[in-house]
């Protein structure tokens, strides 16, 4: 038989013994590895960060949720559920046909400057929003007491998180909503306030949905709203 046959014949069977190998070690060995460290070392985060509420998954804190009361007849947009805490705006503030309100479908931000008139109006709009959702009798919000995140959204339109002063300012409405005192509500944002990562990466910040978990159960657990969007 013809050497150079031969050779080729072995440096074939060579190249599908190492791509058998290499399949069975990084298409098999090694997922199976990371997913079993994973499951062993960080259940919690491995499992997609699941908050429960009633024995039920209600969200994951690393994903942002709308709190919306129920559409009524003729309405497009549902209107906000001002009993629970808020987070940021969604869609960058704009609208689309594809992602409304937290969808996973599609992420990002709206592309806009900021001297663009219709983000400079959705901003406004949105500020007079929060003035007048968050004043209640005791209790005036003035537009300068609005935070930034409050009338604008992350890069991605899906952060669960909002700056502690946005939470605060949401303190009295919740409170007055929920038949709880101000102080019981504080404290709860103070609680549930966590501080830069590792004491200096980002910015102290306040989880939505940890949050409105804490307060059902504040709250009692009779009422007729549920914190799953």
């Amino acid at each position: 038989m013809n050497n150079s046959v031969v050779n080729t014949g072995r440096l074939l069977m060579a190249g599908l013994r190492a791509l058998l190998v290499l399949t069975l070690v990084t298409g098999v060995v090694y997922p199976l590895a990371v997913l079993g460290a994973g499951q062993a070392l960080f259940p919690d985060r491995a499992n997609g960060s699941q908050l429960r509420a009633d024995g039920r998954v209600v969200g994951s804190s690393l994903i942002g949720q709308a709190y919306n009361l129920p559409l009524e007849k003729g309405e497009q947009t549902p209107a906000a559920d001002l009993k629970w805490f808020q987070g940021r705006p969604q869609n960058g503030l704009g609208t689309n046909s594809v992602n409304t309100r937290y969808s996973l479908v599609l992420s990002g931000a709206t592309n806009r400057s900021g001297d663009n008139d219709e983000l400079v109006q959705w901003v406004k709009d949105a500020k007079a929003a929060v003035v007048k959702d968050n004043s209640v009798p005791g209790y005036t919000v003035e537009p300068s007491d609005v935070p930034a995140d409050a009338v604008t959204s992350s890069g991605s339109g899906l952060d669960p998180d909002i700056s502690p002063a946005y939470a605060r300012l949401q303190v009295h409405r919740v409170a007055e909503r929920n038949g709880l005192s101000v102080a019981q509500v504080d404290r709860l944002v103070a609680d549930h306030t966590e501080g830069r990562t590792l004491g200096f990466i980002g910015e102290p910040r306040v989880n939505v949905l940890e949050l409105n978990v804490a307060l059902r159960e504040l709250a009692g657990a009779g009422r007729s709203a549920s914190i799953a969007p």
